[in-house]
């Protein structure tokens, strides 16, 4: 094995091993805490985040994508709307179902907050060159399929293999907002 291989190894390790866990954890507590800013739960701000990302959608396509049971979805929906972040609209292709949206106003307070510390994250790539910053959003691309893909088959595997205790999905219920 030559010399640059066993640094690659190493290195791969350490990233997989270490970095991605502890960059997942800051994330994670990240976003709690820009939720509390926005007076939201975690689970309310990652749903709004969902619908801004992704656009108009269903509450049955967010329970889907989230793994949150469609009551847990309806009240993220009610404190959303009260919070004024999400609008309904009617679904114009089947009068049964409302498309849920994010509100302007809402999306605009999100986006004045992230805009307020946009400059110091754009300093962390700082120092790359063209061929690394590829490689830095090909990273972050494969590990967003990877954690959508694992997180669907995680849930797939509770509902089929539920816990000890009878119940099939843990921790389904979002936090209420502070």
């Amino acid at each position: 094995m030559s010399a640059d291989h066993e640094g690659h190894d190493e290195l791969a390790e350490r990233i997989v091993g270490q970095l991605v866990r502890r960059y997942s954890t800051a994330t994670v507590l990240f976003h709690h805490a820009v939720a509390g800013r926005l007076r939201l739960g975690p689970s309310d701000h990652k749903c709004l985040d969902l619908l801004q990302d992704r656009g108009p959608m269903t509450g049955s396509e967010l329970a889907a994508l989230t793994g949150l049971t469609t009551g847990a979805v309806t009240g993220v929906v009610s404190r959303l709307e009260r919070a004024g972040y999400l609008a309904r609209e009617p679904d114009p292709h089947d009068r049964r179902k409302y498309l849920l949206r994010s509100a302007p106003e809402g999306t605009r307070e999100v986006a004045e907050l992230f805009a307020s510390f946009r400059d110091e994250a754009d300093t962390l790539l700082d120092g790359f060159d063209v061929h690394q910053l590829g490689a830095i959003a090909t990273f972050l691309r494969r590990s967003t399929d990877f954690s959508y893909r694992r997180a669907a088959l995680l849930r797939a595997e509770t509902t089929v293999n539920p816990r000890r205790d009878g119940l099939t999905q843990a921790a389904t219920t979002p936090e209420e907002p502070r």
